[in-house]
């Protein structure tokens, strides 16, 4: 759940993402009053409009399209739906996971997603980031922002990197481990469909 906040408070902040990375939850759930800051300006090639999975012949980015960019908040960033894309991230997700232990256990809560169609962005983002607590069974209020945060007590905006992600995290057992190397820090949506329950165990030591 979330609420809306004066920037005068103590503000841990972070972006929303899409199907954010592991690491985003690691520092998300640490801290005591995380922020959302819905009033920066959206930035191309982040993970506010991608995600990575692990698929069949390795990772797969899969991408939100944005109907315009330019200097625009990420309140106001409207999706387009000029192509598909929705029935292309299902699929994907089907095939990358569908002989994951936990597949069917988590589809029928994750998958409807696709079939809505957000307006914003932001809308999107905020459904699935509500979405993974719940299925991380983590109860954990945060806040969005009434204005741009200029000056946060710690800035997570920044700190996840979809060129670059994050190499040093413990490896666990992936669909495709048998042809694949270890990829690390995919979308948490990787860690559930194969780790179940016991994800939010990783998480933890990943604090630790």
């Amino acid at each position: 759940m979330f609420t809306f906040v004066a920037n005068h408070m103590e503000l841990n902040t972070f972006s929303a993402q899409y199907f954010p990375p592991i690491r985003f939850f690691a520092d998300f759930l640490v801290q005591k009053s995380p922020c959302i800051d819905v009033f920066e300006n959206y930035q191309k090639q982040t993970y506010r409009n991608r995600c990575h999975i692990l698929s069949p012949n390795g990772l797969q980015k899969l991408v939100v399209p944005i109907a315009h960019t330019g200097n625009r908040a990420m309140k106001d960033l409207q999706i387009s739906y000029a192509q598909d894309w929705q029935k292309e991230h299902l699929r994907s997700f089907e095939a990358a996971y569908r002989r994951s232990p936990y597949f069917e256990y988590y589809e029928d809560d994750l998958m409807p997603v696709f079939e809505k169609k957000h307006k914003f962005l932001l809308d999107l983002n905020l459904e699935i980031l509500e979405q993974l607590l719940s299925l991380l069974q983590v109860e954990k209020t945060f806040s969005l922002s009434e204005s741009y945060v200029e000056s946060p007590t710690r800035d997570f905006r920044q700190a996840y990197d979809a060129k670059n992600p994050v190499v040093d995290l413990p490896e666990y057992v992936q669909v495709f481990s048998e042809k694949l190397h270890f990829h690390p820090d995919l979308s948490v949506v990787d860690l559930l469909f194969n780790e179940g329950p016991q994800s939010i165990v990783y998480l933890k030591n990943l604090i630790q």
